[in-house]
């Protein structure tokens, strides 16, 4: 067998990931990662080549939460591994289903603190659903397999596979993947019948009930299940930062989102609900406030796939463990064995209380004629050009909780986010891993001065690799959210906050990236500059949009408080 001939550890890595179906891998070549490079040249999997290893973890991240595949990313040993661990946490806590392929030293050279070294296994032992170190080149088929079995099912997540270089190089033979016997690895998929029947017993009784929906139904494909089952048992929808698109927002038992910046209907209707149906949620504190305030006449009825979520903030009445569409069917099925599913309560107290609020207490915002531009005016704008037919990835702060709040979301993975860990600089990878996956589909990042300057590199990666993304830069001269609570909640003292509007020149910048640079400082220039965004197709186009730093996003909830306190406006602090 010749040097060339021979079918090594990485070449076996390399067919695992087509067995697997993988089109695409989001990576940056190093040292101990370098021979799983050279297969990759004759392989079909495309590989993009991001500027930073946290780029190319979120640009997976956003492969992912637009198709509900697994997305993949790959990595050297040291630095490039511990590079990864961001986007890694941040996948935990969104359940977010990707496959992190790190290099290692030769295991020979392991605890020798050799070259770029980390003991990535470990790093990552906390922030992923399991952490696999390959020893035998002869394992990699069933690694990678498990790798993506474990990714996909139950409570979706990461999945890291650390592979050392003298096993990429070792000589092998292909070996067809099998699942073998995963110990304590058991995802519940149907709910228990008698807790189904139970439920829908107390849902049929309810006088106040609210389906509170998480990120869980997105990722379990629900939306028609939730949509049917909400329309049978005639109960208002409120979806989490994480389930935007879940349920449509112009249906008329759809309330928005709850929380602390949430819609004050949305929060209310919580709080003052008799029964709280929990699908795919997991009462985060953003959503709960004080959680010893939150529902507190509510009986909560907690649907989840993952058992360590149901009870952990809030103890349930009937806890129902299994896949969300799996129960949202059989609750579908043991109403309609009850009743007719046209003959629902018709709760008209309630459906006026929720009216009531909503004509009371909306979103409402001030766009003075001649300007500063207000972000939420913008986005009302870009809606209406584009008719909600996009995808939106958002980065982390005020424009993040505009956007959820003003755009009008019909159809699950049309929002890609960050919630759980709330990474500034997520959205500009992240949409650029979603206009991969969909590359007929408008991708639009919405995105703040602070954020898009931490991650503005991979803007070379979308203009280099033909991704035609387009970049919305919210420029308000700092970190806006941070300045809200330091005004807000420390008497004024502004400190580190400040980014200016002098450097960088966005357009300019774009331009010197490979893209279109566009910019707007006046309302009256929206419309066009919005037009003149979407018309061009054949390379990333970033637009700076100046607008006011002094404004505050409400409504707010403050943290810890509870969300019978709703804060409208700054004078009612």
């Amino acid at each position: 067998m010749t040097e060339a001939s021979k079918f090594t550890g990485s070449h076996s890595l390399l067919r695992s990931l087509e067995h697997e179906g993988v089109e695409i891998i989001f990576g940056v070549p190093g040292g101990a990662i370098l021979p799983a490079y050279d297969p990759l040249l004759d392989s079909p999997i495309r590989h993009v080549l991001a500027r930073h290893e946290q780029g190319a973890g979120h640009m997976a991240e956003g492969y992912a939460q637009a198709t509900g595949l697994v997305g993949v990313v790959m990595a050297t040993s040291g630095p490039g591994a511990t590079n990864l661990i961001t986007p890694l946490q941040n996948a935990l806590m969104d359940s977010t289903p990707i496959v992190a392929i790190t290099g290692q030293v030769a295991t020979s050279a392991i605890g020798s603190d050799a070259f770029q070294e980390a003991y990535t296994t470990g790093l990552a032992m906390h922030c992923t659903k399991h952490s696999y170190m390959a020893t035998d080149a002869d394992d990699i088929p069933n690694l990678i397999h498990e790798a993506f079995h474990l990714a996909a099912t139950g409570r979706p997540g990461p999945v890291l596979v650390d592979i050392p270089k003298d096993v990429l190089n070792q000589v092998t033979t292909w070996r067809e993947p099998h699942l073998h016997n995963l110990p304590g690895y058991k995802p519940t998929v149907s709910g228990h019948p008698m807790q189904i029947r139970a439920a829908i017993e107390l849902i049929e009784r309810a006088e106040r009930p609210v389906l509170y929906v998480g990120g869980g139904v997105i990722k379990a494909g629900a939306s028609d299940e939730l949509l049917a089952f909400a329309e049978a048992a005639n109960a208002p929808v409120v979806t989490t930062l994480m389930a935007r698109g879940a349920f449509p927002d112009d249906h008329r038992l759809a309330l928005g989102m709850p929380g602390m910046h949430g819609v004050y209907t949305a929060t209310t209707a919580i709080q003052q609900s008799d029964v709280l149906v929990s699908v795919g949620a997991r009462f985060d504190d953003r959503v709960t406030g004080d959680p010893d305030a939150f529902a507190p006449g509510a009986k909560i009825i907690h649907i989840d796939v993952d058992p360590a979520e149901i009870g952990k903030v809030r103890a349930a009445e009937i806890p129902i463990v299994g896949d969300a569409r799996s129960v949202l069917v059989d609750l579908l099925s043991a109403l309609r064995a009850r009743r007719d599913p046209a003959d629902h309560p018709a709760r008209d107290e309630w459906f006026a209380r929720i009216d009531s609020w909503k004509s009371r207490f909306p979103l409402s915002y001030e766009q003075p004629p001649d300007g500063p531009i207000k972000v939420q005016h913008f986005i009302e704008r870009l809606y209406a050009i584009t008719g909600g037919d996009a995808v939106i990835a958002a980065g982390v702060g005020q424009h993040q909780m505009w956007a959820s709040q003003f755009w009008g979301f019909r159809t699950p993975r049309s929002w890609v986010n960050s919630g759980g860990l709330g990474t500034m600089g997520f959205a500009v990878p992240a949409a650029v891993g979603a206009k991969m996956a969909r590359p007929d589909d408008l991708v639009i990042a919405l995105d703040g001065d602070g954020c898009f300057q931490m991650t503005m590199q991979e803007l070379i990666t979308a203009a280099t690799e033909d991704i035609p993304v387009k970049i919305v830069v919210f420029n308000n001269g700092g970190y806006g959210m941070v300045k809200q609570w330091q005004t807000l909640f420390y008497g004024g003292r502004l400190s580190a906050v400040d980014l200016g509007f002098t450097y960088p020149d966005y357009p300019k910048l774009a331009e010197a990236m490979g893209c279109v640079g566009l910019k707007v400082d006046h309302p009256s220039d929206i419309d066009p500059v919005i037009e003149k965004m979407l018309s061009v197709n054949d390379r990333p186009v970033v637009l700076e949009v100046v607008v006011d730093g002094e404004e505050m996003c409400f409504p707010m909830v403050p943290a810890g408080g509870s969300n019978d306190r709703i804060v409208m406006t700054r004078e009612e602090l």
